[in-house]
């Protein structure tokens, strides 16, 4: 598997906004709702804590998942943004993770959920039409 620590599953071209989180379920779950969003899945919370950042990002949409763990990642992830200049904002799901939001709540809560999370100029940019 090579060296995991920096690295993750990438889901679309890295540019200036892009969403981070934990699992690759998580990633996918969220993705359904923001389709167009660049992504990245970083297999576990101390990996997500540890993302290399691109050069062009400016904002950081941290993906947490409800627990401990998701937190720890969070507030590093915000520190480390922050120190570099880039805008962090944390979306968080409605249960345990946006898995279990979407198997649990349906696709129109996530996506109900996603528009009021993300900054306004997002919702065009990277919300499906039909959203």
């Amino acid at each position: 598997m090579g060296d995991l620590l920096g690295n993750a599953v990438r889901f679309g071209i890295g540019g200036e906004v892009m969403a981070a989180g934990e699992g690759i379920e998580t990633v996918l779950s969220l993705r359904q709702a923001l389709p167009d969003m660049p992504m990245l899945a970083a297999l576990s919370a101390a990996h997500l804590a540890a993302i290399l950042f691109p050069d062009t990002l400016r904002r950081l949409y941290i993906v947490r998942d409800n627990d401990p763990a998701g937190d720890g990642a969070r507030d590093s992830l915000i520190e480390r943004a922050n120190v570099v200049g880039i805008e962090a904002i944390v979306i968080s799901p409605a249960l345990g993770d946006f898995n279990e939001d979407l198997r649990t709540l349906g696709i129109e809560h996530l996506r109900q959920q996603s528009r009021t999370q993300i900054a306004p100029q997002d919702v065009a940019r990277f919300m499906a039409l039909a959203a």
